[in-house]
């Protein structure tokens, strides 16, 4: 699954890294919002935007995104 042609091949910036591991922490937006010193319609777009880039759906696939990334990296280290 996380190794087919499905994820989007563009790599997020580090602050939407910043948002995504909030967020796979299971933080809420508003949380993530107040974390990073933005507001939630902020956290919002930027979500959007990781979304499109990874070719992801929701921020259930984004934490299974990340995990999977978090392993892969521990693997080759």
């Amino acid at each position: 699954m996380f190794g087919g042609k499905r994820y989007g091949s563009r790599q997020p910036n580090p602050r939407e890294q910043q948002v995504i591991e909030l967020v796979a922490q299971g933080l809420k937006n508003r949380e993530v919002a107040d974390a990073i010193g933005t507001t939630e319609h902020v956290v919002k777009n930027y979500l959007r935007i990781i979304y499109d880039k990874l070719g992801l759906w929701n921020r259930v696939e984004l934490a299974l995104w990340y995990e999977a990334r978090k392993q892969e990296s521990l693997a080759h280290a």
